[in-house]
């Protein structure tokens, strides 16, 4: 025993955890293509802000960008395609969105996965309730994963490494194994670490495609001619770049921009009230 150190402790790493290591290694040697954006955030943020103080109903801004990134992806399918093998390239007509939900059950929290099937063929209130409803149920036993995925990531090394190995192989063959478990494209926040102060997060995730929603601060803008402060969301969005080029990604990027600032699908609430 090292007796230069002062007292320290051991503990299990948590099973959600070995799980998301041994996930992550799935995403293989990747060429990833990152973009760094502000967003303007202010239509959005003050409809949530007015309708919550109207009827006391918070609306979920996670799924306003779901909403508005299955909309972008809707219209330039390119960015959500896998590699099948080194010679084929697989597309797919809905955008299955992949997203951690957290669950309060008293003081505890649990996360879980859960994918927004079609989110192109649904509404930004119909992805909100989606949404509420997940974090309301209990939380499954198997986290929102296939039972047999979550088994074999839980195998103690060295098979899990082999299991790992195999998975690799298997989804590079057929693709719609991944997108099964993980969804065509990803949405990640890690916005709450930073609020009030400007911060972009870089993730590493199995999709072709994700966002990854940094922090939101009240930052001055030109808007019509008038510097007035407004709330941006610092957004990142990754690529992976053996299937996008840079032409297709900055038309996505441009179109999802204009989806967010305009608030996107927010006047199809309006008329529910």
């Amino acid at each position: 025993m090292n007796s230069n150190i002062g007292p320290y402790h051991v503990i299990d790493l948590p099973l959600g955890r070995r799980i998301w290591l041994n996930a992550l290694n799935l995403s293989g040697p990747t060429h990833w293509m990152y973009g760094l954006l502000e967003v303007d955030v202010t239509v959005a943020r003050q409809f949530i802000a007015e309708h919550k103080a109207r009827t006391g109903e918070t609306l979920s801004f996670t799924g306003f960008l779901v909403s508005c990134l299955a909309r972008a992806v809707d219209e330039n399918k390119e960015v959500q395609a896998y590699l099948k093998g080194r010679t084929k390239i697989v597309t797919f007509d809905d955008v299955n969105v992949g997203l951690m939900i957290e669950h309060k059950a008293g003081e505890k929290t649990a996360l879980m996965g859960h994918n927004i099937l079609g989110a192109n063929h649904k509404t930004y209130h119909q992805i909100h309730q989606e949404i509420r409803s997940v974090q309301s149920a209990p939380v499954p036993v198997n986290r929102g994963m296939p039972s047999w995925f979550r088994s074999a990531l839980l195998l103690p090394w060295p098979l899990s490494r082999l299991v790992n190995i195999m998975m690799s192989i298997a989804t590079r063959r057929d693709p719609t194994i991944r997108v099964a478990a993980s969804g065509t494209v990803a949405v990640t926040a890690v916005g709450m670490f930073g609020k009030g102060h400007s911060g972009w997060g870089i993730a590493t995730t199995p999709v072709s495609l994700s966002l990854v929603v940094g922090s939101i601060a009240w930052k001055p803008a030109v808007v019509e001619g008038q510097i007035v402060p407004r709330e941006i969301l610092n957004l990142t969005v990754t690529f992976d770049h053996d299937i996008i080029d840079g032409g297709p990604a900055t038309r996505f990027v441009r179109r999802l921009v204009e989806l967010i600032e305009s608030g996107y699908g927010l006047d199809e609430v309006t008329a529910r009230d």
